[in-house]
């Protein structure tokens, strides 16, 4: 008999209660209202979506990389994996009590990955962190979205902060010539795909894995010629 969900924490929000759960020495839930955000077991794309972004980072002199949402910490775990000690990791996370859930209940589950001196926390909502940036010279060798609600085919393709046309210029502004935009989705948005294109990058779509639940990790890499014009 499975054992029963032990409620470890719970915060009011606009979206309803967010609550951490336990069950077991290293079974977790996260989840909004009636929605399971995260799930300790179920993490494939999460790690395939931080390796796909910053695999080719390994060997760089001092990389620059934003991660937006933290969740559970599995996808800034797979980022920092690939990356030199010489790395910096912002990561964008608008309640600072999920932080505070990486740090504590959940550090063991990625080796206390929020506490790795390459990562800096800003609370915060990731569209504005971007626009924030937008125009500095420093700009990112790669952008990872890992939020709980991606791309999907009711997004407006010009308006919405994170995934319309708008938003995907602002953050083609914070790249780096050939930089990475890596999103997490529930499935695959081909209007999506389109808008990325559109905004000078080549892009491809990967599902993690075999079997079961398979989520979709878009991975847009700047094309030369358009980080090019913008320099």
């Amino acid at each position: 008999m499975a054992q029963p969900w032990k409620v470890l924490d719970r915060i009011e929000t606009e979206e309803g209660p967010l609550e951490l759960r336990q069950r077991g020495a290293r079974d977790f839930l996260i989840t909004i209202g009636t929605q399971v955000l995260m799930n300790s077991a179920l993490h494939r794309s999460e790690m395939a979506l931080g390796e796909l972004a910053c695999g080719h980072l390994k060997d760089a002199a001092a990389p620059r990389v934003l991660v937006g949402g933290l969740g559970m910490a599995f996808t800034l775990r797979a980022v920092l994996d690939q990356l030199p000690p010489t790395a910096e990791v912002v990561v964008a996370e608008l309640n600072p009590v999920v932080v505070t859930w990486c740090r504590g209940p959940l550090a063991e589950l990625t080796a206390g990955a929020v506490n790795d001196p390459r990562v800096k926390v800003e609370i915060g909502d990731v569209a504005a962190i971007i626009r924030k940036r937008s125009g500095s010279p420093e700009r990112f060798d790669a952008v990872v979205f890992d939020l709980y609600r991606g791309p999907h085919a009711k997004t407006d393709k010009i308006a919405d902060p994170l995934y319309g046309s708008v938003a995907i210029e602002v953050t083609r502004s914070v790249l780096k010539t050939g930089g990475i935009f890596a999103i997490w989705g529930e499935n695959y948005d081909a209007a999506f795909d389109k808008r990325l294109q559109a905004a000078g990058f080549s892009v491809s779509s990967h599902r993690p894995g075999y079997g079961g639940l398979r989520h979709v990790v878009f991975l847009a890499k700047m094309k030369a010629r358009e980080a090019g014009r913008r320099r």
